[in-house]
């Protein structure tokens, strides 16, 4: 194939593209970075729930970083995460979770911090629910509201 011709295909292919003049932000917004802190939350209270309906273990894993005694060297070890489920089982016998940032639970309504579902199926749908309403922006408002609770607990 002779070069005028390839730069003309590589051309083609361009334009099928659509081009803009944008560059990627230098800082990602506070707001972003909690939505993001919490649609993670929300995915492995989801994997959680999954993988208890199927009755297979879940398992994420972190690095926890010690220093080795003998020769006084940091090292990082890979342990499992304690994942907390937020369900729980009502007085009348329905499942219900709570969504929780930190150690705050949202409220998703005013005076309703809960979701109830008939069962442990739906449970999944209703998480994946609230992780879109989250990604979205929906709850920015209660996002904002716990951080700052959360903030104020650690000034003296």
């Amino acid at each position: 194939m002779c070069p005028l011709t390839k730069r003309r295909n590589e051309m083609s292919t361009l334009s099928n593209l659509k081009l803009v003049a944008v560059k990627k932000p230098t800082h990602i917004p506070v707001i972003q970075v909690r939505r993001n802190k919490l649609s993670s939350r929300l995915w492995e209270q989801i994997q959680l729930a999954k993988s208890q309906i199927d009755g297979k273990p879940f398992v994420v894993n972190k690095f926890r970083s010690f220093t080795d005694k003998e020769t006084g060297e940091r090292k990082q070890l890979q342990v499992p995460k304690r994942i907390k489920p937020w369900w729980f089982v009502s007085e009348s016998g329905k499942v219900c979770f709570s969504v929780k940032y930190g150690s705050s639970i949202l409220e998703l309504a005013k005076g309703k911090p809960s979701v109830e579902v008939a069962s442990a199926g739906e449970l999944v749908g209703a998480l994946m629910s609230v992780k879109e309403a989250v990604d979205a922006g929906e709850l920015d408002n209660q996002i904002q509201t716990a951080s700052s609770l959360l903030k104020n607990g650690f000034k003296r």
